[in-house]
């Protein structure tokens, strides 16, 4: 009986998940992200050999589902200061709300990320974005994403 029990007590503390970690799972929340953590096959699109830093005017902010199963994201439409208009993927829905830099159309930013095809099409995984002088950091000069925890488990 205490061998049962100890396992028991041993099996819920070290393998089944915490209510919180279920509720962050079920939100996008834990180290995936919702599918937008480093090492799922979204966040593996990031490349730090395409970095580059793109100044423009917001035209559009999006809710959006860039690959089946991932948890919804913000996306801003940008016109880009040479005229090109490309979508740029900010993060999960959850993580980019809680933010105290919020975007809205006419806003003039400044865009740090890696430049992608996504979809067939042009498209930017922002690290960073800079409006009024202020920045919102959202991933490192790996592409791992900030909400992804301490060192981005999973990549």
């Amino acid at each position: 009986m205490l061998i049962k029990t100890t396992l028991a007590f041993l099996f819920a503390v070290f393998i089944c998940p915490s209510p919180q970690a279920v509720a962050q799972g079920s939100r996008g929340g834990g180290a995936g992200g919702g599918g937008w953590g480093p090492g799922s096959q979204y966040g593996r699109m990031y490349d730090p050999k395409t970095f580059g830093t793109t100044d423009g005017e917001i035209i559009k902010v999006e809710k959006i589902t860039p690959v089946r199963g991932m948890s919804r994201g913000v996306h801003l439409v940008l016109k880009t200061d040479k005229g090109e208009t490309i979508p740029v993927h900010l993060g999960p829905e959850w993580y980019i709300d809680k933010q105290e830099i919020t975007f809205k159309p006419g806003d003039k930013v400044q865009i740090r990320g890696s430049r992608i095809t996504f979809e067939d099409k042009p498209a930017i995984i922002a690290a960073e974005v800079t409006k009024d002088g202020r920045t919102l950091q959202l991933r490192d000069s790996n592409g791992v994403p900030v909400w992804a925890g301490r060192g981005g488990r999973g990549r």
